[in-house]
């Protein structure tokens, strides 16, 4: 059926330019032998192509095209003719015997641009002619083309000031009245168009005016243009008329479009100074009209007026425009009761752009409209629509981006109660979005009251709103998440330790409600913005440990523990074993000896009791003794049984090559360069012979499973610590053990047992090297390695 009428129209189409055709090939044959009549006689048959009723606009249009070219020639023709002398009235008075009236108004129109142009009669006469003898057509499609070529040929030809057909004082407002009537009348032909034809196809006729809206909306351009048109001009006559017939023709099409034209085509400083009538026209259209989009555009068009100069500024104040915006907007949503939550967000989110471009020194203002949001949505719950959550968050993002300061952003009371309309998956963008904020600005949060305002806004992300976190949280999101929320933990600062002490314990408070699997993310920045406290209070000259001190490094360490402690329930030992080492650190740092002590132990009962994992304990060694290292803080007895353990802990690792490495790294527990109490000559070699015994062990092992005495990278690397310790003065460490080491390695690479390993190749070859370089410096060193023999 569809396709049917399809070819249809497309034969009727083909028909009506074949007639036209025809009778433009006569009327040109006419024209050039200046055969007036004739001329008149196919141009009023070529014309009547036009009367037909069968086609759509959009095919209409076609023909149309095609006519108003054949007319243009024909007005040249009449042009030529009044140059020759013809008399242009008799002319004007002998079209008009056209049979039908369509190719009738079409030859006036025609020969009315040459009447005026020719000013034998004033252009407001003739035009009021043509404008009220179109009223003969009242087809809507036929009128709104007839009226459409009117225009056109008119619009050069308007009485406007500096214009060449300017007559009398009173011409510029005929050339208004010529317009608006013709608008008017063109506006109800539009409307119209919806009652022609069955309801079955009142789609199909919506989409055709469609079409032919900006055929219409071209006078409202038309009246833009006219130069006589000034703000009063514009106040009193144009913008009433204009409102007055968008609001009486209650149709919903026609409504939006012209209103949308109104913003569009006439200055911003006309809306400016006319926004009470523009406004006021708003609550009456029809509830169907899509209002939020228009009232935004003229929000928009009016920020960016601001934004053009600061000289504008002042009439913005003058005219009152936020207020008159604001109670706008609330009229609006008083009159369409059932307009969606989308609408409700983009008025406001348009309003707040619109304050923070006009009035950015008043914050007040967008609290205002923050505080309007929150009363117009109050008893509707979480905000369902996901086009409605993504204005949300450009209502809340506009602050910030305005301001670039997260600490501005806080100041606005309702903007937290903004942010409980939203989901949990929102809160979060949400969240993202002000910590991203405030990294790219690199804002500094600098008191406890105000990091407590941030962290409600971004609870999202620092807890669970929908209860415990499930198992179907993308993994990389959350990590990515609780990442920004560390990065965010750093910003926090303030050169006053009592402040900063505060901030610590405002930030602890929120993170350990958070549930374990943030934890690991956000305890460690917590742990090392408190480590920064206590040195910056250790560096203080005055006496900052005395009790009278309301933050001292003691209470900094409790607060660390109860902290680190957190993270057993996660669990993470390994994290929290680190973290102790560096809290052991900066309590030997304070000659906190009992404080560095618990640290310590702490360490070793997460080492004995949840360290399993065998990497995990050679990491944790090495750790423990690399800290443990340069701690001089403890007395003989504390060291002793400090060291005793991390010993023992190193030889009871699971693999022999593990058991070696640690043992000889606790050889440096027993000697420490800028600490005389602190060298044991003599322990340090038992650890070394050790290290060598379980050497030989592993290769006995590999000897016995393998057939091969396996590597020999553990004699060399002990050979290292045997210089090392040499090269420090160690009197237990002798030239003879040096050298039978040497022998010893040389001989095992040289076994056939042995597994060829280049790198341990390598790594003996540059150990020799390193042997002759020392010898070869000469002074007390070469002395030393001088009766080495390598």
């Amino acid at each position: 059926m569809i396709s049917d009428g399809v070819e249809d129209e497309e034969k009727w189409l083909a028909a009506g330019i074949a007639g036209l055709q025809q009778n433009a090939f006569y009327m040109h044959r006419a024209l050039d032998s200046n055969n007036l009549r004739d001329a008149l006689k196919y141009s009023a048959q070529m014309l009547s192509e036009l009367r037909t009723s069968k086609l759509s606009p959009h095919k209409y249009y076609e023909l149309y095209m095609r006519a108003f070219d054949e007319l243009r020639k024909l007005e040249m023709f009449f042009k030529e003719e009044a140059r020759r002398g013809c008399s242009i009235i008799d002319l004007y008075e002998l079209v008009q015997h056209a049979g039908n009236i369509l190719p009738r108004l079409y030859l006036l129109c025609t020969v009315g641009s040459v009447y005026i142009k020719s000013k034998e009669a004033p252009a407001k006469d003739v035009l009021k002619d043509l404008v009220e003898m179109s009223r003969g057509i009242q087809n809507p499609v036929r009128g709104l083309f007839l009226r459409s070529y009117l225009s056109q040929v008119s619009r050069d030809k308007l009485p406007d000031i500096g214009s060449e057909y300017e007559g009398d004082a009173d011409t510029v407002k005929d050339a208004v009245e010529f317009v608006l009537q013709n608008f008017t009348e063109m506006n109800k032909l539009w409307v119209r168009m919806q009652h022609q034809g069955p309801a079955r196809e009142k789609e199909k006729r919506e989409k055709e005016r469609s079409e032919l809206r900006d055929l219409v909306g071209k006078n409202l351009h038309v009246l833009s243009q006219i130069e006589g048109v000034d703000l009063d001009l514009y106040k009193d006559t144009v913008l009433p008329r204009v409102l007055e017939q968008v609001v009486n023709c209650k149709d919903e099409l026609a409504q939006f479009y012209l209103m949308d034209c109104i913003i569009q085509v006439f200055p911003d400083e006309y809306h400016l100074q006319t926004l009470d009538v523009l406004l006021g026209a708003y609550p009456q259209l029809q509830p169907s009209v899509d209002i939020k989009t228009v009232l935004s555009q003229l929000m928009e068009r009016l920020s960016n007026y601001a934004a053009s100069s600061t000289e504008v500024l002042p009439e913005f104040l003058q005219v009152e425009a936020f207020s008159k915006l604001s109670n706008a907007i609330g009229k609006v949503i008083e009159a369409q009761v059932d307009m969606p939550i989308i609408g409700v967000v983009t008025l406001y989110s348009s309003l707040l752009k619109f304050t923070l471009h006009v009035h950015p020194d008043r914050l007040d203002y967008a609290d205002q409209v923050l505080g309007s949001f929150v009363k117009k949505l109050s008893g509707k719950g979480k905000i369902q629509d996901s086009r409605a959550t993504k204005q949300v968050v450009a209502l809340l993002s506009a602050p910030l981006e305005k301001y670039n300061d997260i600490v501005t952003a806080l100041k606005l009371t309702n903007y937290p109660r903004v942010l409980e309309f939203l989901d949990s998956g929102t809160n979060k963008v949400m969240a993202t979005v002000i910590i991203q904020s405030i990294m790219k600005n690199t804002t500094h949060v600098l008191t406890a009251e105000k990091v407590e305002a941030l962290f409600e806004l971004i609870k999202g992300l620092i807890e669970d709103l929908d209860g415990p976190l499930n198992d179907e949280v993308d993994e990389e999101d959350f990590k990515e998440e609780q990442n920004s929320v560390a990065r965010l933990i750093q910003m926090f600062s303030n050169d006053d330790s009592e402040e900063m002490f505060k901030i610590i314990c405002t930030v602890k408070k929120h993170i350990l409600n958070g549930g374990p699997k943030r934890l690991p993310f956000t305890v460690p920045p917590l742990v090392f913005s408190s480590l920064k406290l206590v040195r910056k209070l250790q560096a203080q000259e005055e006496n900052p440990f005395g009790d009278d001190a309301s933050t001292t490094p003691k209470k900094n360490f409790q607060l660390l523990t109860q902290t680190i402690e957190a993270l057993l329930n996660v669990p993470a030992p390994e994290l929290a074993l680190r973290l102790y080492m560096q809290c052991a650190e900066a309590a030997n740092d304070c000659d906190l000896e009992p404080v560095a002590y618990e640290f310590f132990t702490q360490a070793y009962i997460l080492y004995e009791e949840e360290i399993s994992d065998s990497k995990a304990q050679v990491t944790a060694i090495h750790l423990i003794v690399g800290t443990l290292q340069r701690m001089h803080v403890f007395g003989v007895e504390n060291r002793d049984t400090l060291t005793h353990k991390a010993t023992g802990y190193s030889a009871k690792l699971l693999k022999k090559a593990d058991q070696c490495r640690a043992v000889y790294a606790c050889a440096h527990l027993f000697w420490v360069d800028d600490q005389e109490n602190m060298k044991d000559g003599e322990r340090v070699l038992i650890c070394l012979k050790r290290a060598l015994r379980i050497a030989n062990a592993a290769q006995q092992m590999s000897n016995a499973t393998r057939g091969s005495t396996g590597s020999v990278a553990l004699f060399v690397e002990i050979l290292n610590k045997y210089l090392y310790f040499f090269e420090k003065g160690n009197p237990q460490i002798t030239v003879a053990s040096v050298q039978s080491l040497i022998e010893l390695v040389t001989t095992e690479l040289q076994s056939d047992s042995a597994s060829a390993e280049p790198s341990v190749d390598a790594f003996f070859a540059s150990t020799q090297r390193y042997i002759q370089f020392q010898k070869q410096k000469g002074g007390a060193v070469g002395e030393r390695y001088e009766p080495i023999k390598a």
